[in-house]
Formats: C-alpha cells, structure tokens, sequence
C-alpha cells in the first residue's frame, strides 16, 4: 500500500509545519497490513519535527524531494514540551562523554522489523539551528548530546539506498542494537567545519554492510560504536564496508572511541580516503576489546587540520588503547591486518597501547607504501593520543612510525618514503 504525504494534509512548501499530516502517513503505514511505503513526492520541502517510522515501512524520497527539520528544538521532543539547555563550557573536542539516548530526535525507528529510506531526494537536519562558538574552521555546538538526523534501537532488517542526508549537527544515521543492515550508495554532506556531525555510527549492532557511499562529514565518517546505553544489545559485530570514498578533520573510519563492548569480524576494503585529518583510527578507551579487522586496497591520503579543534595528526593508521580515565579497565587489540595499502600523509603510522597493560598484540603490514608528504602548514611532530589520561598531546620528533607497547607488530613487503621537505624536516627532529 502507498501513502502519499499530500493526501494527509502536506503543503511542502518549506514554510508549513507538515510534522501532523507525515506523522499521519506513517500511523496508516504501521496499521496497514503487510509492507507499505509512504511516499514524499518530488519538487517540494517539507518541514517537520519528531517523526516516528513504524515496521514494514518503505519511505520513499523522490527525486526533488527535500525533508528538512523545523527550526524549533521544541518540536523534536517525542513526548512534547520545552527544551532547555546549558551552554558548554568545555568543547566538545575537549570532552565529549555520550551515554547515548540523545534527548532530541528528529527521525526515529524504534523496536521494528523491516525499514527502508530509498529514492533521489534528501533528508536535511538543519546544522545552522544548533550554532555555538565559531572559531576558524570549527563550529562548536551550542550543547551535548544534539539531534541525530536519523536514530533507530533496536530493527531487525533496516536499508538505506540512493538517498542524500545532508547539514547533520551531530550523528547522521546512529544506528544503535541494529541487526541485518544494508546501506547502499547513499551520500552524506556535513560541513566539514561542524563538530561532532559523524557520518555513520553503528553501535553495538551486527550483520552491517555498507557499500558506495560518498561521505563528507568534519567529524568521522563511519565510526563503530559500543556504548554503555547500548550494553544490552552486545557486541559489534560483522561489519562489511567497501567502496566508499570518504572525507573527513576526524576519521575515515573509525572504531571507538565509546568501547564498553567487543568489536570484531570487520572488514574495509576498496575506499577511497582523501583529504582527511586521520584515516583508519583504532581507538580504545574502555573495557571493550577490537579483535579480528581486516583493511585492505584503500588509497588515503591525509592532511593536518587544525590542531586545536579536531583530534588526530594526519596519520594514515592509529592504533591507540589508552585508558579514559585513571580507573578505567581497559580492553586489547588483537589480531588487525592492513594489506595493499597505498598512502600519502602528513603524519606517521601510530601504535600506543596501554603502558601496564600491554594490550596490543597481532598487528600485521602487508604489500603497503606509506609516502610522507607536506601539504600544509601546520606543526608536524606531535602525538596524538586524545582522549584519555596523562600528556594526550606530546611533541615527538617526525618519523614515519611509532610504537608503543605493543607486541607482535609485523611489516611484510612495506615501503617508506618522504619528500624533500618532508625529510628536511625529520632531520631537524633528530
């Protein structure tokens, strides 16, 4: 059965609050029998706040079509009422704890089966609304937790295809206990100068599989997830990406830095990683553990960002599992491959495990080139091991790899090189 948003009332005119008539829509959607899909027709926008997407619902965003959230953090409370907030004043780069249950919601999928977001059209989460402090090219948020654009617990069979998100003010598509998910050729379009606005988080979810997207989003693009709120759903597990391109002042791809649980069965290939601040980021700092990753055929090449606002110092692979703080129990890393790897950066390969723990072990090189080169003007030389306790940041003499405490790390058939102005500058460091 199709439900068309016009016939319950939508202007789509961009000025009209439609949040009534699409949550009408998708309230006949969930008593229709059998699947449904409810459709946003074409050359319209459509505002709304908190919408809800029952089971065995396809919505279908056709070309031209624009879903773009309200203006008013009021109107995505679910259970209605007034939103207030505090101003942060420590950024979020500095600390940025999440437990997850974000108190806004804009699209939100809850205990259901069978989902789909598919079609041309574009779904936008009104970044400019959740303004803080700008400061170069970083945009605080005026607090933390914000709005995820789309939030779903707990589906069973949920896919995404073809559709554009885009101006996401924190976590694009959080995907928290999720079993049996497909996205497939979807783009994402942050502002590369807003915090926190990741591309894809799957947490504590299984059977994922991510193919042919585009993302651009200022913090990581695809990052796995284990947080506490989702300790009930368990590991994250059996996690597929592949042919993605990528662009990001945080992470490529990234797993961590909320770790309460066990990450394993992963495998990234044939991405394309380009003008990224880090690309492949291990980053333990709870008692969870990554065991079983596997990265291979990625073409990066990063650049130092500024330092001040975004994590990471250009480096094509960190591996770091430090504790966040001093009482934490800190998990391992085990068993993790990088094959067939050709890379251009401005910073080095870094290895830092926990110094009383000696918690990484099995780390293998395999068939890569690493080539530092200088592509801006940024200090190079620094190690970047935020966030966790002691000196995250420590200024360390430019090289092309550093390890600590960590065992068993393997280099089969790797290349190293720099150019000119990069070794002028890893001469003066020694």
């Amino acid at each position: 059965m199709r439900f068309n948003i016009l016939d319950f009332g939508a202007a789509g005119d961009g000025v009209t609050d439609d949040t009534p008539a699409v949550r009408a829509a998708m309230e006949a959607a969930r008593d229709e029998a059998g699947d449904s899909t409810v459709l946003f027709p074409g050359g319209r926008t459509y505002r709304t706040g908190y919408v809800r997407v029952y089971s065995h619902t396809e919505v279908r965003l056709e070309e031209g079509s624009l879903w773009k959230a309200a203006d008013s953090f009021d109107a995505f409370l679910p259970e209605g009422g007034h939103f207030a907030y505090a101003w942060r004043d420590v950024p979020s780069y500095a600390s940025c704890d999440y437990t997850g249950g974000p108190p806004l919601k804009f699209i939100h999928a809850l205990d259901a089966e069978s989902i789909s977001f598919t079609g041309a059209g574009a779904i936008d989460g009104n970044e400019k609304i959740f303004y803080g402090e700008i400061t170069g090219d970083h945009i605080e948020g005026l607090f933390y937790p914000r709005m995820p654009l789309l939030y779903t617990e707990n589906v069973q069979g949920f896919a995404m295809r073809g559709v554009t998100l885009q101006h996401s003010a924190f976590w694009t598509v959080h995907l928290v206990g999720c079993r049996g998910v497909r996205i497939d050729g979807i783009t994402i379009s942050n502002n590369l100068c807003m915090a926190n606005c990741d591309g894809i988080d799957p947490d504590a979810c299984r059977d994922v599989t991510i193919t042919h997207c585009r993302i651009t989003s200022a913090d990581d693009c695809i990052v796995l997830k284990t947080t506490q709120a989702a300790a009930q759903y368990g590991p994250c597990r059996n996690i597929r990406v592949s042919d993605c391109e990528l662009t990001s002042k945080s992470a490529a791809f990234k797993i961590g830095s909320e770790s309460e649980a066990l990450f394993t069965d992963i495998d990234v290939g044939r991405c394309v990683i380009r003008g990224t601040n880090r690309a492949i980021s291990l980053q333990l700092r709870d008692r969870g553990s990554i065991e079983n990753a596997r990265f291979h055929h990625l073409q990066i090449d990063t650049h130092l960002c500024d330092p001040k606002g975004w994590w990471g110092k250009a480096e094509p692979v960190a591996i770091t599992a430090n504790r966040r703080y001093p009482d934490t129990e800190i998990g391992h890393i085990r068993n993790v491959s990088f094959e067939n790897i050709a890379a251009e950066a401005e910073g080095g390969i870094l290895i830092v495990g926990d110094a009383l723990a000696q918690n990484i072990d099995g780390i293998r090189f395999r068939d890569c080139s690493f080539r530092l080169r200088r592509a801006t003007d940024w200090p190079v030389g620094t190690l970047d091991i935020r966030p966790g306790v002691g000196d995250t940041l420590q200024r360390r003499p430019l090289r092309h790899v550093t390890v600590e405490h960590a065992q068993n790390v393997r280099w089969e058939g790797v290349t190293f090189s720099e150019d000119e102005a990069m070794g002028a500058l890893m001469e003066k460091s020694e």
